[in-house]
């Protein structure tokens, strides 16, 4: 399946639409492929939206979509492969840029993950809906499946996300994340780029192997 593709200005349409939809599905407990989750993260640095040693020589920067569904296959399959062997060793370090240019629910899921990296748990927060992804457009992100997937997180106060969500400083970081994806000329999600840390990125390709290469070309430098 090929990238989901936008343009700059349906970008910015679509983060500037912030509306909240009222909550439609009660919390049920925990999301399926919480503990997974927790077990995949648990002991690795996270700050803001960055995720792994502060001090690693290799940086991937990844522009994500809540619900692309092209973004859940590499976060699924490729991240959970990279994180264990590159990450929580300390030679990469991986920070999230999410957009939305799908839907509303694309909106709301850009505006609960700020309010998630806000406690250091953007990672925690965006893996797990990725788990638990529900078919584009059909109003499955809303205000309640943001406060089971809070809930859901060891240490992520899902009262402390939703007070912030519709805040006018999740509005300008979000603006920010347009902004640094007109710069970095993305055209789709998900978008990788990869380098030496405080060097230049270089967009690669998204398949396991396109990013280990280019991890390992990084570290040998």
């Amino acid at each position: 399946m090929a990238r989901r593709h936008l343009s700059a200005a349906v970008v910015a349409v679509a983060a500037l639409a912030l509306t909240v939809a009222p909550a439609s599905q009660s919390a049920a407990g925990p999301l399926p492929k919480a503990g997974a989750v927790q077990r995949l993260l648990a002991g690795i640095p996270q700050k803001g939206n960055v995720l792994g040693s502060p001090r690693a020589p290799v940086t991937l920067v990844e522009y994500i979509d809540l619900q692309c569904p092209i973004c859940r296959d590499f976060e699924t399959a490729v991240m959970a492969r990279l994180i264990p062997r590159y990450v929580r060793t300390g030679k990469v370090k991986v920070e999230a840029r999410p957009i939305a240019f799908i839907g509303p629910d694309s909106v709301r899921g850009l505006r609960a993950t700020i309010a998630a990296s806000r406690q250091n748990k953007l990672f925690n927060f965006s893996l797990l809906l990725y788990d638990n992804q529900g078919t584009e457009n059909t109003g499955w992100l809303d205000k309640a499946m943001v406060a089971r997937a809070a809930a859901s997180v060891p240490g992520l106060s899902a009262s402390r996300l939703l007070a912030v969500w519709e805040s006018d400083s999740i509005t300008k970081q979000a603006q920010r994340y347009i902004t640094q994806a007109q710069a970095d000329h993305v055209k789709g999600t998900p978008t990788v780029l990869i380098g030496r840390s405080g060097a230049r990125l270089h967009e690669v390709g998204h398949s396991y192997e396109s990013v280990a290469a280019a991890i390992a070309a990084g570290l040998h430098r």
